[in-house]
């Protein structure tokens, strides 16, 4: 009888058997990164390893690289759940982010191509028709595939790097934003404006655009994490 794989871990690839532990790495960092796992979700290595086909060593590794990284949290009895952020960690993060995703908008509004923007365009196109739908696992992937297509055009492989590092923490966050705090602005998407000023190669109007984007679309998240650490402190367990 084959082990089933159990539906609340249902959201990773398996993948082939060269280079296992980079390979497991890869697949549970962009699943952290894409918001496929949420704060305080419980992973166990068995059925990570039942659901990548590997053995249970390069999961293992791969976790412990994660717990390093402070995107998972050992608990006590050596449990292993997804870390979250607090109020204060998110606002700091959120800081931290706006100089950097700005400075890599800015790099990217001089040299991207008109094939990576229409990527964009159509990652925000998904974005809105999941939100419409109320395709909550979608609508954060998309967001993903769209800042993260922008980040990776500036072409400054370091500055990537460490922008990825802060979402391997910020991703899970996101599950947050449906329903609780789906991102609202008083005026158009900001994405956008991020579009205008890419297409114009505005390098100051698309970094403010980024900018704008995580202040007025992260309010409702900011709310909901001082309601979280109101009523239910528990909730803000973090690395």
């Amino acid at each position: 009888m084959s082990a089933s794989v159990p539906s609340e871990i249902g959201t990773l690839s398996p993948i082939g058997r060269e280079n296992l532990t980079g390979r497991v790495y890869a697949e549970m960092r962009a699943a952290l990164m894409e918001g496929r796992m949420q704060p305080g979700q419980r992973l166990k290595i068995r059925e990570l390893a039942l659901q990548l086909g590997v053995s249970e060593t390069p999961v293992r590794e791969a976790v412990m690289q994660l717990v390093r990284e402070r995107a998972l949290r050992m608990e006590q009895a050596k449990a292993i759940t997804v870390a979250g952020l607090t109020l204060a960690q998110y606002q700091e993060l959120r800081l931290v982010r706006s100089a950097l995703e700005g400075l890599a908008a800015e790099a990217a509004a001089d040299r991207m191509a008109p094939a990576e923007i229409r990527d964009l365009e159509r990652a925000h196109a998904e974005l809105v028709r999941a939100e419409a739908a109320g395709e909550a696992a979608l609508a954060i992937r998309a967001n993903w595939r769209f800042h993260h297509g922008l980040y990776r055009a500036a072409a400054m492989p370091e500055l990537l790097a460490v922008i990825e590092g802060i979402w391997l923490r910020n991703g899970p966050m996101l599950n947050y934003l449906y329903p609780h705090a789906r991102p609202t602005y008083p005026g158009r998407h900001r994405h956008l404006d991020i579009l205008d000023g890419l297409r114009a190669r505005d390098a100051a109007a698309t970094r403010a655009a980024v900018q704008a984007d995580m202040v007025e679309g992260g309010e409702g998240l900011l709310r909901h994490l001082r309601e979280l650490e109101r009523t239910a402190p528990g909730k803000m367990r973090t690395a």
